[in-house]
């Protein structure tokens, strides 16, 4: 970059960010704060015409979220134009190869760079300023170059919230024995770390602005998100990726990546940096996270990945600490073609960070801005060729019937479909596909259009691929994070593959946005308003226990009776009776019940059916528990977050228990169901007293009042509490926490085993389900469960087998229905979820995490199920 503005004259009007912050950026042991940052694009804002502050909204917790468009002033006057001209590229579907080379010749390059989503990755926000600076006061011809050709939209922080916690938490142990160590707690309040798993999800504010940025409004041609990863390897990643690479993405894509990774290790060398990596450690088959997915939207999606410092702290790596990426692509720190420059070790520093990114960014703009014309031809190459993939392969198509287990959360699917900029049609009349019959209603994914490759990995049943790229020389497999991520079998929603549509076109109806269809429930012919006694709720729909939930609150103070049928109602034994299975809901009818039902059901998209009588069938009345969940330090768990999320969504109020609520004695009086979010049962229980590490943490670089566990002390309180009438919910890896504790007489019959006897790293299983049990309450029969690691329990109590209860469990063969799973047979005809008496309360163990990062709504209910009383049996 020094290279390129060489002889250029600076434009003085603009602030430079060492005047503004009072410190070069990247200075060891400062860091600029985002309110501080936030005023100095505002600032640049009213002092040069090359830039355009935005705030998109708020972040979660109401810090403002930011794009920064950068270009010239004639660009930025017709910015929309530009837009409008990258969306037709994107989409050229009815647009000739004409047209497409008139919109090329016309058009702008469009970039987004996105900054620090992982807020302990702090280089990327405090390089954004003095980016946008050199872009701003720059004079130089590849300045102009930039400026002319490309729009660049640059996030400067992807999570505002994170950035001000790590800086906060960074200048409080500043000058201590503690400073630099890691944050205690997540670094965003429901997610922490995960927050780059919620592209294809969308659970989070922040990932909603970026995914309207990428897949529905600006449709950029490059997009590069800058990390930090560990401090003894190479000291920047570059694209492109390693072997393996996830399938139905353009190919030009994967060579627009070695082109731009390329150009970006070429001006990192020219510019004397050193220990440059690419084509290495991160393969081309990741989570779906918004530089993998963007890919498969047409869009270059890379990642730079620099070496760590201790936040702001400088950090000394010795020569013979460094190390490998990867047995198979960097098997040894020393000089390969992708790796001929190795850092050679020493001090390395936050302003390293700071330099090596900026490099990186400015080098992206400038080979987008040389070879505009040939960028923009690809965009259209890239989707017309998608389309036309998807229109002569198969399926032609996919098929979301209007006929589900839970209807509403299949619309939920859909409106994630469309954040993605993909094209949903909705059928207006029934109509046959594969030899199904599909109601009115039902949508429809056609794969003849650009995000072919999207649809088919979000839809389309995917398997990970066992071969010589995804296992180490020992046999071992290998694999970054989920095996897939098809969100609708996540979703627990029906979607099925079809060839052959027999449906007019003009039938199908393009889809702009999803409503829940509700309508006032048919009064009937009797005036049944006036004889009602109460109305049934349907326990498949998740809503529905919103809904509930807002009664059960007593917000304004009157208690309305609400039962659960024991089982199956009947329409034809219990006429004015919709079918409904187990577990299904029925509200007195009091005083106002029906208006404010209707008011919830309004909201959420609920039917509720008014009924004249009781149906004679046992049943239980319905209980708020109050809920705790545990939640520690040692950097906070992802499941914890992400189960208060989902617990906020539907309405169940929870209490956050810390170490000292199990250690006073009074845990029955606090809560009366303890969730425990999937964890290892050191984290829980804490370090001892002479503990140097837990785990991979060092124990002494972390603040004695942030070192949390339980302890042994808090286990016996969990016990205790469980005989005594409480009911413990434990996820996946807690289950080893809660036999111990609960000293229950059952195993898992896979712990313990090597990864080449037993692996499932983020599959969906089948399972199947005892549905008449009320904590499987609204499933189906058979589902599908996402299980990262898991367990499968077997029942070693012979004398109190009958304290035993299984939920679910595994079939005897053809288990996996997406993903990789290596040991089958060791976890076939397994149970998943256990229920366990335990003196005057229970243990309930999930073999998998039922709220997994938000996404799997196919599992919801089994917890919520967990989280309701039921007392009073009626007969």
């Amino acid at each position: 970059m020094a290279e390129a503005n060489r002889g250029s004259r600076a434009i003085s009007n603009v602030t430079p960010p060492e005047e503004f912050f009072g410190f070069k950026l990247g200075s060891d042991r400062k860091l600029a704060r985002w309110d501080k940052i936030t005023e100095y694009f505002y600032k640049l804002e009213r002092e040069s015409n090359r830039i355009k502050v935005i705030e998109m909204g708020k972040s979660t917790e109401g810090n403002p979220f930011l794009l920064v468009i950068i270009s010239s002033p004639d660009n930025l006057a017709r910015l929309e134009h530009y837009r409008q001209i990258s969306a037709k590229l994107a989409d050229p579907r009815g647009l000739s190869h004409e047209d497409g080379r008139q919109l090329v010749q016309e058009g702008k390059v469009v970039v987004c760079q996105t900054m620090s989503l992982h807020a302990t990755e702090v280089g990327g926000t405090q390089m954004a300023p003095e980016l946008a600076y050199d872009l701003l006061s720059c004079d130089s011809d590849t300045t102009k170059e930039i400026l002319d050709n490309v729009i660049f939209l640059m996030v400067p922080c992807f999570n505002p919230d994170g950035q001000i916690m790590v800086t906060d938490w960074y200048n409080k142990y500043l000058g201590t024995e503690y400073e630099g160590t890691m944050l205690p707690y997540l670094y965003h309040k429901y997610a922490g770390h995960d927050n780059n798993r919620d592209a294809f999800a969308l659970n989070l504010v922040e990932s909603k602005y970026v995914a309207r940025l990428l897949f529905t409004e600006w449709h950029p041609h490059a997009f590069q998100d800058h990390h930090h990863m560990g401090s003894t390897g190479a000291r920047l990643y570059v694209a492109p990726y390693s072997d393996v690479i996830r399938p139905y993405a353009d190919p030009l894509v994967w060579r627009e990546l070695a082109w731009y990774g390329g150009h970006m290790a070429y001006s990192l060398e020219q510019a004397g940096k050193t220990g440059i990596l690419n084509g290495a450690q991160y393969p081309g088959w990741g989570h779906f996270g918004f530089h993998w997915i963007a890919n498969h939207h047409n869009i270059a999606g890379m990642l730079t990945e620099s070496a760590s410092a201790k936040l702001a702290t400088p950090v000394y790596i010795h020569p013979h600490q460094l190390k490998g990426a990867s047995p198979k692509t960097m098997p040894e720190y020393r000089a390969q073609t992708n790796f001929p420059n190795p850092w050679p070790g020493g001090w390395w520093t936050l302003r390293d960070i700071v330099e090596q990114q900026k490099i990186a960014a400015w080098s992206l703009l400038e080979i987008c801005a040389r070879f505009r014309e040939k960028i923009l031809w690809n965009a259209y190459l890239k989707a017309s060729r998608q389309t036309q993939r998807g229109a002569e392969g198969s399926p032609k198509a996919y098929v979301i019937s209007g006929q589900q287990h839970d209807r509403l959360t299949a619309l939920k699917l859909v409106r994630l479909l469309l954040d993605q900029g993909i094209e949903v049609k909705r059928a207006e009349s029934s109509f046959v596909a594969g030899g199904r019959v599909y109601p009115e209603g039902s949508f429809v994914a056609s794969l003849a259009q650009p995000k072919m490759g999207v649809i088919r990995a979000l839809l389309g049943r995917t398997f990970f691929p066992d071969n010589y790229w995804t296992r180490n020389p020992d046999g071992s497999p290998i694999m970054y994070d989920t095996a897939t991520d098809t969100i609708a079998e996540f979703m627990g929603v029906r979607v099925e593959p079809a060839d052959n549509l027999d449906i007019p076109e003009k039938q199908l109806e393009i889809v702009r946005q999803v409503e829940p269809g509700w309508s006032e429930p048919d009064k009937g012919p009797d005036c049944i308003y006036c004889q009602i006694q109460g109305y049934v709720l349907d326990p498949r729909l998740n809503d529905t226990y919103a809904v509930v939930n807002c009664f059960l609150s007593g917000a304004d103070g009157e208690d309305v009776p609400i039962w659960r049928f024991e089982e199956a109602i009947c329409s034809e034994e219990h006429p004015n009776y919709p079918d409904m299975p187990p577990g299904a809901f029925f509200i007195e009818h009091t005083g106002d019940t029906a208006s404010r039902l209707a008011g919830l059901c309004r909201e959420r998209g609920v039917p509720f059916h008014p009924v004249a009588y009781v149906a004679q069938v046992p049943r239980h009345r319905v209980r708020r528990l109050r809920v705790g969940i545990y939640r520690r330090y040692w950097g906070g768990s992802f499941d914890e977050g992400w189960s208060r999320l989902v617990l906020e969504n539907f309405g169940f109020p929870y209490l956050t228990l810390k170490d000292d609520d199990f250690k006073d004695g009074k845990l029955n009086e606090k809560v009366d169901a303890l969730i425990l979010p999937s964890d290892k049962p050191e984290f829980i229980l804490g370090p001892k007293a002479d503990q140097d590490r837990l785990g991979w943490l060092d124990v002494s670089a972390v603040p004695p009042e942030y070192r949390s566990g339980i302890g042994k002390e808090g286990a016996e309180a969990v016990a205790e509490f469980v005989r005594s009438g409480g009911r413990l919910v434990a996820f996946d890896a807690s289950c080893k926490f809660a036999i111990d504790t609960c000293k229950l007489k059952l195993t898992n019959v896979v712990e313990g085993l090597t990864f080449e006897d037993y692996y499932c790293h983020g599959s969906t299983l089948r399972v199947r389900a005892n549905t008449a049990h009320s904590l499987a309450y609204g499933m189906p029969r058979e589902f599908l469960a996402l299980v990262w690691g898991g367990q499968a329990f077997e029942v070693k109590d012979m004398h109190a087998a009958h304290d035993y209860t299984v939920i679910a469990e595994y079939p005897d063969k053809h288990l996996l229905q997406s993903g990789w799973l290596i040991g089958e047979q060791l976890i076939a005809k397994k149970p998943c979820i256990v229920s366990v008496r335990c003196g005057e309360g229970e243990a309930v163990l999930f073999g998998f995490r039922p709220l997994f990062r938000a996404q799997t709504h196919g599992t919801f209910k089994l917890l919520f199920n967990c989280l309701l009383g039921m007392d009073e049996v009626e007969e």
